[in-house]
This record gives structure tokens, sequence and C-alpha cells, in this order.
């Protein structure tokens, strides 16, 4: 798809007539997310190539790694949105995250 930088974007969330929703701006996140997982496994999926000298090679190696620990990161904020999503269809609203790392008697104190 061409575009021309001349003209203005326009998408669903920037109709005037539309009213903004977190439900579906979430959901479209955790889509673009999904997309970006998939694509960051394809890169880690590649094989490295056997010409590279050792320096090389290294630095290759250590991109795959970090591909690898960016796409782990993005799965758990992915799970965290589509927790957010669930809270916003069930309450209709977004909660103050709660830290109940303490126990069990923190858990239920607030």
């Amino acid at each position: 798809m061409e575009r021309s930088y001349g003209e203005p974007i326009y998408n669903q969330f920037m109709a005037r007539s539309k009213k903004y929703n977190n439900i579906d701006t979430a959901v479209n996140l955790m889509q673009a997310m999904q997309i970006a997982i998939e694509n960051m496994i394809q890169e880690i999926q590649k094989p490295v190539d056997q010409e590279l000298s050792g320096s090389q090679r290294k630095a290759e190696l250590q991109s795959i790694k970090q591909t690898a620990v960016d796409a782990k990161e993005l799965i758990v904020e992915r799970e965290r949105l589509e927790q957010l999503i669930k809270g916003l269809k069930k309450d209709g609203e977004i909660k103050e995250e709660r830290d109940y790392s303490g126990g069990f008697a923190e858990q239920y104190s607030k």
C-alpha cells in the first residue's frame, strides 16, 4: 500500500463520530503485540551464517539472545494486557494495580 506523506492518515480511532474505547484500543494493541512476537520468533529461527568470523558470530548470537529476551518480555506484557482487557470487560474501568507480593494477608487487606 502506497502512502502519500502530504495527506493525513485516518483510521478507526481518528473518526470524530466514534467514541474512544479502551477495550478496542487494548485489543488492537494485543493483536499488534502478537504479530511482533511472531516476527521475533521468525528472526530467532533463522540460521546463523557459518561464514561469520568469531566476533561477528558472537555479535549475531548476542543479537539472537536479545531478541529472545525481548520476545519473552513482550509475551509477559501481552498476558498482562489480556488480563486488563478481561477486567475492563467485567468492570468497565481500569483499576489500579495492586502489589500482592507480600503474601496472603496483604492480598486481602485492601
